[in-house]
């Protein structure tokens, strides 16, 4: 099924969780899990809820994680 992440179409399993997002998301950027942040539809979804948290095609999430730098 189709969701938008960070602005970009993505193709997930039908039965895609946050949490199996975010470890997708995780393991293709080499970063810890422990400063992530994810809004789904402009909501903030709780690091306690990713687990059973199930998307929805047409759900637009904005996965966030702080950089080092400047």
């Amino acid at each position: 099924m189709q969701v938008t992440v960070n602005g970009a179409g993505t193709d997930v399993p039908d039965d895609a969780t946050v949490s199996g997002l975010v470890d997708r998301l995780v393991a293709a950027h080499r970063s810890g899990h422990g400063r992530v942040a994810v809004a789904r539809n402009g909501d903030v979804v709780p690091r306690s809820a990713w687990e059973t948290t199930r998307l929805s095609a047409g759900d637009v999430l904005e996965v966030l994680a702080p950089t080092a730098g400047g």
